[in-house]
């Protein structure tokens, strides 16, 4: 397959030189000092879980010309700089398939009016890192079936094009996911990130400080909720289905549970890109806010949030927990049980 890369950051290069590794033909677009590396040194990767570096050599273009013919396109750009890519891809008519692969609150309609409905999809990466000077450190599940990329048509159908993309990525050692609703997915994951973005920048940018904070752990809980209430306003399915759990899981419990979580360094190197994405952070946000108000849903904690993208505003201090803990889902929860076990007493009872 004839694949353009059209974005050199972290994942662009990762999933080029995968792909280039795998047997296709790879071009990636880059430009400024990364184009200038990339030619020098090439596609240097640097597996942050084995230390192992690897060197690939693809095609390195700096843009995307009417005459260029590609199987497919993947485009893996910031959400603040999708726009600025899109006279390009739809002056370009010899690619059939063009795939956006990145967050997105705002759905795909500014896709649609520039390429038209049938060469777009949507898609998600499944990985993370930083890059120093020429050199990618990433952290890929590779292989893991759990962590996935996350791809799907518009009208959630699986079609023959889609199967091609997911075999190709899946034989350059990706796993793949198919969902049948990659707007709600994407619609979802903004809210969950930019509940853990507006805190992470709440504790300073630093993962393990975040983890010492309970004060900025609550937020994002709370945060994540007013986020789903907006989706579901809209009637916007939580997609996956699996992420309710941030909503019934009682607060205290979840609070632990991050806490222990975000102190490690894989999530270090899932999100050391954060401190460099406040831009698209702010972007997101804005969008997400277009959503809040057209469902006339609230969202207090997420405005407060979004105040420490601003680096200007200082971060709350380290281990602070002023704010008070939810314990209603606590007793809650142990209420119900209580009355399970009452209920299978007095049954036991009865048929015994």
């Amino acid at each position: 397959m004839r694949i353009l890369v059209y974005g050199a950051g972290v994942l662009g290069s990762l999933y080029a030189a995968r792909l280039q590794e795998s047997g296709h033909g790879v071009s990636i677009l880059a430009r400024g000092q990364r184009l200038a590396d990339l030619r020098e040194h090439g596609i240097v990767l640097e597996d942050l879980n084995t230390g192992r570096r690897t060197t690939t050599r693809a095609n390195v273009v700096e843009q995307l010309v009417p005459e260029d013919d590609y199987d497919l396109v993947v485009v893996l750009l910031p959400r603040n700089h999708v726009s600025e890519a899109l006279p390009a891809l739809a002056a370009n008519h010899h690619t059939p398939n063009v795939l956006f692969m990145g967050n997105n609150a705002a759905g795909p309609e500014e896709m649609i009016e520039a390429l038209g409905r049938e060469r777009v999809l949507l898609g998600f990466p499944s990985a993370g890192g930083t890059r120093e000077r020429h050199v990618v450190r990433y952290i890929a599940a590779e292989g893991r079936r759990r962590f996935a990329i996350t791809m799907g048509e518009l009208d959630g159908h699986t079609t023959p094009r889609l199967e091609r993309i997911t075999e190709t990525f899946e034989g350059a050692g990706f796993p793949v996911t198919i969902s049948p609703n990659m707007d709600a997915w994407l619609k979802t994951h903004v809210a969950l990130i930019l509940s853990i973005g507006g805190a992470l920048y709440m504790a300073g940018g630093d993962n393990y400080r975040l983890a010492r904070t309970r004060d900025a752990v609550v937020l994002m809980i709370r945060a994540m909720h007013e986020g789903f209430r907006v989706l579901r306003a809209l009637g916007i399915p939580i997609t996956p289905s699996s992420l309710k759990m941030f909503e019934w899981i009682p607060e205290p419990i979840l609070v632990a549970l991050i806490q222990r979580k975000f102190n490690s360094e894989a999530v270090e190197a899932a999100f050391g890109h954060a401190n460099a994405a406040r831009e698209e952070g702010k972007h997101l946000r804005n969008e997400f806010g277009a959503l809040a108000r057209s469902a006339s849903v609230p969202t207090p904690t997420m405005d407060r949030l979004r105040t420490y993208v601003n680096r200007t505003v200082p971060p709350v201090a380290e281990g602070s927990a002023q704010i008070a803990v939810d314990w209603r889902g606590v007793w809650i929860g142990l209420g119900a049980l209580a009355g399970l076990v009452l209920v299978l007493i007095f049954v036991s009872k009865s048929l015994f």
